[in-house]
């Protein structure tokens, strides 16, 4: 069996693109539809009913487009709305809280696992459930980190300024009057584009994780059983969709894959609120 329709994802914003790039590599031959709902960003801070809303609103577009499977690939939406997200429609549907955790829980050697996420993805306790389930004698050090996907989002990657967001980020979970973590979990999927930054001042011995690879991984292993898999020699095709800026979502795909990139689709603008869906201005996205 095969199905050659496209993968679904959507986050709040650009984070999720590191999750699309970790799939493309994984599943070179899948088309994939990403959607961005960067008018809206950045999730975390807000009401867990409107995270809610917002993210039943980027599923109902996905499902528009005829996917075959979607990934929730944002943690706030993953912490607080996949049960909902999983009962308003019968699609395989894959969130990035428990690849991240599996993977953090199989890395740390000393069972002292750090965890910076969103004020919303802290507030829900994902992580630290999904970590003990796998780990139970984890001893866990979760804080939100609220300044750093505004900084993403922006297209704020490097310089003093982010220098010093980080720094002062991490330094609850660095404190060096607590026993060490030998593990930082990134429980959001726009930090991993911080992450020469991150890594930096963690320094080499804190092992840095981010969900992407192994939801990637994950989402490989439900198409496999569900027999969704694409028909061997499919030319995939890569369309973005984005709520917000064009030209600045364009530039953060440009700085993940590289520009131009082959076989990709122009960026368009989506309007949720009213399902309108109209093609923007300009060249390629990732």
């Amino acid at each position: 069996m095969s199905d050659p329709r496209p993968i679904g994802l959507f986050d709040s914003g650009v984070g999720g693109l590191t999750v699309l790039r970790e799939v493309r590599r994984r599943l070179p031959r899948e088309s994939t539809i990403y959607l961005g709902d960067n008018a809206r960003a950045p999730y975390g801070p807000r009401r867990d009913e409107e995270v809610v809303r917002f993210s039943a609103e980027c599923l109902d577009h996905l499902m528009r487009q005829d996917v075959k499977a979607i990934v929730v690939a944002c943690n706030t939406s993953s912490s607080v709305a996949l049960s909902s997200l999983r009962q308003r429609c019968d699609l395989p549907i894959l969130g990035v809280v428990r690849p991240g955790a599996v993977a953090a829980a199989a890395a740390t050697r000393n069972g002292r696992i750090g965890v910076i996420a969103t004020e919303a993805t802290i507030r829900s306790g994902a992580y630290p459930r999904a970590i003990v389930d796998e780990r139970p004698d984890a001893d866990i050090r979760a804080h939100a980190t609220p300044a750093l996907v505004p900084l993403v989002e922006a297209g704020h990657l490097a310089g003093a300024h982010v220098l010093e967001a980080v720094a002062e980020a991490l330094a609850p979970v660095l404190d060096p009057s607590l026993p060490a973590i030998d593990t930082l979990l990134l429980g959001c999927t726009h930090y991993p584009l911080l992450g020469r930054v991150i890594a930096g001042a963690v320094g080499p011995s804190i092992a840095v994780i981010d969900s992407a690879s192994a939801t990637a991984s994950a989402l490989a292993a439900a198409l496999e059983v569900d027999g969704l898999g694409a028909p061997l020699g499919q030319e995939p095709v890569h369309r973005l969709f984005t709520t917000g800026d064009v030209d600045t979502f364009r530039r953060t795909t440009a700085l993940l894959f590289g520009h131009p990139a082959p076989r990709v689709d122009l960026v368009r603008l989506v309007a949720l609120s009213s399902a309108a869906v109209g093609a923007a201005s300009g060249g390629a996205g990732a």
